[in-house]
């Protein structure tokens, strides 16, 4: 069983300062049972003593041990809260704004399939579709420009987008491609 602590008062013949290195003492052992951070120990400690003298200026203090530890307590309860908050914070920024390597890889391995289904289609086929996708020709310049009706400049894009789509599915475009 610990022993029992003094009362500031029982000290027979100390001096106000060394009662106050008896109370630090007893609340660093207190602080320390109860944190494995070193340097919180001392900060906890003098922040309990001073709320302890200014509270002790306002009132008469019952157990100033008591109140001590509880002040303590609360103290710790506060530093672990800020830690736990700027930890979460931490985790919730990314450490690099660049993609991750595998979502690289499944990007550049997409666009060889997309090339590739691109390279096989008939030549007609893949020009009409890169210039309504990738160059943002209306159907109506296409069909001017290469001489065909707007239904066949349709018919193109929808066959050359079935064709892709196949081919990032993995069935090939065998069929499409001798159309």
């Amino acid at each position: 069983m610990p022993a029992p602590l003094p009362h500031i008062e029982d000290i027979a013949g100390a001096t106000p300062e060394a009662d106050w290195r008896t109370v630090a003492s007893t609340l660093s052992r207190y602080v320390r049972a109860r944190t494995s951070r070193a340097d919180l120990v001392e900060d906890v400690v003098r922040e309990t003593l001073s709320r302890l003298v200014q509270q002790s200026r306002v009132q008469k203090l019952v157990s100033v041990y008591a109140l001590g530890f509880r002040i303590a307590a609360s103290l710790l309860v506060d530093h672990h809260r800020r830690d736990s908050r700027y930890v979460a914070e931490r985790e919730e920024e990314p450490a690099s704004q660049a993609p991750l390597p595998d979502r690289v890889l499944a990007g550049r391995q997409e666009l060889a399939l997309l090339q590739a289904a691109l390279a096989m289609m008939p030549p007609l086929r893949r020009d009409v579709l890169v210039r309504r996708r990738l160059q943002g020709q209306s159907c109506a310049a296409i069909a001017r420009e290469l001489g065909l009706s707007p239904k066949a400049v349709e018919k193109h894009i929808t066959r050359g987008l079935a064709d892709l789509h196949k081919a990032m599915r993995g069935d090939g475009f065998a069929r499409g491609a001798a159309q």
